[in-house]
């Protein structure tokens, strides 16, 4: 345990920050271009971003959906009604079922909690739910500071969490993709033996192979550029057929300007 401890402690050391994406992805002139042979050459051509500026754009946005003063924030972008994930929310309560209505799940990458306050209404209607994310130190200061409470938790990594909360679930929403070694993570995860694991908004090709491209945002919205990860199909869902089972797949309402589709999946320990 020790020594996974110390693996799991590298990897998010090391964790790409993801929200930039997730707070510009949808908005009008995103684009993804390149097929770079490695991320250290897609990171050359990109532009970086400016981590505090996103963070002060989400926690603004967060805290009027937590008050009450708008109806649901993704990525930043406030809404009047709710835009909801049917599939993965038909997950989550599918999942708190096999446990009589409880439901204790790690949200990797969750920034300030945005899929949580997004499905809030149908999870209180659950005898019990944990939900904790795991993010960056910046967002989970933040989060600890503004928008803790006795469901909703932040830990700067996973080890810290299953000692306390032992969560059985893990969700990656709009994540995986800006991780620099996406396959490592997943298979430390898979190593911490989830009883469940669910993916939305992920990216997919059919071209035999991972594509790694450049995600640039236009300048006036927030000049920008990072790496970004299409998976293969058949070989991220090969990459789990041993130990998990597909429960369901879903298509997610995100779009690329490049032949690909956005999907999502539940899946269970075999």
């Amino acid at each position: 345990m020790d020594r996974m401890h110390k693996r799991t402690k590298d990897f998010l050391k090391d964790w790409m920050p993801p929200i930039l994406m997730r707070v510009l992805r949808g908005l009008h002139g995103i684009s993804w271009a390149g097929d770079f042979d490695s991320w250290a050459d897609a990171q050359k051509v990109s532009s970086g971003y400016n981590s505090e500026t996103i963070l002060a754009k989400v926690k603004d946005s967060a805290l009027k959906v937590k008050n009450g003063q708008a109806a649901y924030e993704r990525d930043s972008v406030l809404f009047e009604e709710i835009e909801y994930s049917w599939p993965l929310l038909a997950g989550l309560m599918w999942i708190a079922a096999q446990s009589r209505g409880e439901l204790n799940i790690i949200d990797f990458g969750g920034s300030l909690g945005s899929t949580y306050f997004q499905n809030r209404k149908f999870l209180q209607s659950l005898s019990k739910v944990r939900w904790n994310i795991i993010e960056q130190k910046l967002f989970v200061d933040t989060g600890k500071r503004h928008f803790e409470d006795d469901v909703l938790k932040f830990y700067y990594d996973i080890e810290t969490c299953l000692g306390k909360n032992q969560p059985d679930t893990i969700l990656f929403s709009s994540v995986i993709q800006y991780l620099e070694k996406p396959y490592s993570v997943l298979e430390k995860v898979k190593a911490l033996n989830f009883q469940f694991i669910l993916f939305d908004r992920t990216p997919f090709v059919d071209i035999g192979r991972d594509r790694l491209t450049l995600q640039t945002v236009p300048s006036q919205i927030c000049q920008a550029s990072y790496p970004a990860w299409f998976f293969d199909k058949k070989k991220f869902y090969a990459f789990f057929e041993n130990e998990y089972e597909v429960i369901s797949s879903f298509e997610s309402s995100d779009r690329a300007n490049i032949p690909s589709t956005f999907e999502g999946c539940v899946f269970r320990k075999k």
